[in-house]
């Protein structure tokens, strides 16, 4: 068995489909196929299912696959540390939650590429649940995200408590909170959780939403007056500044924004660097 192969049978795996794979990998898709085959007659297990519609791993199948991906981790940080330089080099991967993209952090991340232009540079925007899972899986080097940070296993190089506030287009009046239409982010969102909780704490369900995945969409529905909607007071800006604010009982006041990452994740230079700059500015 080689690192090949696994690396094969992983984009088969995250593509589900042997010709995805293939394209992925700069791959002849019979040559996928042959590959596939014969780790499955090394293994004596079959890693996939056939049907009509494409493949479908099965349980031998996911079984493997967390070992080959720890494998394929492992192999290519070794890779990172030996070819790491005493200067910020190489890619870094960063996931972002977008509440924190209206702040100071566009400020610090050309700063960051100006004065390390030999770093590539990948953001990647989700919820919180969803970037904390890329840290996990060593897809991503480290996250900002926000929440209860301090009940996760991450090593938390950045931490700052942002306010939380109703926003509407309008003066909003905390008696009519059951007449009020709001949009809220998919479920696994922190600020989504908070109003939740808050209503069925006032004896309300939170029944009357649209759920909105872009947090531009978000604050742009409350601008028109179509929704009320729950985030950081720090998005308030530009065009969004005018938005009527609503303080929000104590309890539900406050929320942690962060940077994570893994506790066994090789720190390049690269990071180093990035960590020290955001807590020298901030977010």
């Amino acid at each position: 068995m080689e690192l090949s192969d696994l690396r094969i049978f992983q984009a088969i795996a995250e593509e589900s489909s042997i010709s995805g794979a293939a394209k992925r990998l700069d791959y002849v898709q019979s040559n996928v196929t042959t590959r596939l085959r014969k780790l499955e007659e090394e293994l004596g297990v079959l890693l996939f299912y056939r049907n009509v519609k494409g493949i479908m791993i099965t349980e031998k199948g996911a079984l493997f696959r967390q070992y080959a991906d720890s494998i394929i981790q492992m192999a290519d940080e070794a890779i990172a540390v030996l070819q790491d330089q005493d200067k910020p080099t190489g890619t870094l991967r960063i996931g972002v939650v977008e509440t924190v993209t209206c702040g100071n952090f566009m400020n610090l991340i050309s700063t960051y590429q100006t004065e390390y232009e030999q770093v590539s540079l990948r953001l990647e925007t989700g919820t919180p649940f969803e970037l904390m899972e890329k840290v996990k899986s060593y897809e991503l080097d480290a996250a900002f995200v926000t929440g209860d940070l301090s009940s996760t296993d991450f090593v938390l190089d950045y931490a700052q408590t942002d306010e939380i506030v109703l926003l509407s287009r309008k003066e909003l009046s905390i008696s009519t909170l059951l007449e009020q239409k709001w949009a809220i982010s998919p479920k696994g969102c922190p600020f989504r959780r908070k109003l939740d909780q808050w209503l069925q704490n006032e004896g309300l369900a939170l029944t009357d939403f649209i759920e909105i995945s872009s947090l531009e969409t978000i604050l742009s529905s409350v601008r028109v007056g179509i929704t009320a909607t729950i985030l950081p007071k720090s998005v308030l800006t530009g065009s969004y500044e005018q938005l009527h604010v609503t303080p929000v009982p104590d309890h539900y006041k406050f929320i942690e924004t962060g940077l994570i990452r893994r506790k066994d994740k090789y720190l390049s230079y690269a990071y180093k660097a990035f960590a020290e700059l955001v807590k020298e500015q901030g977010l």
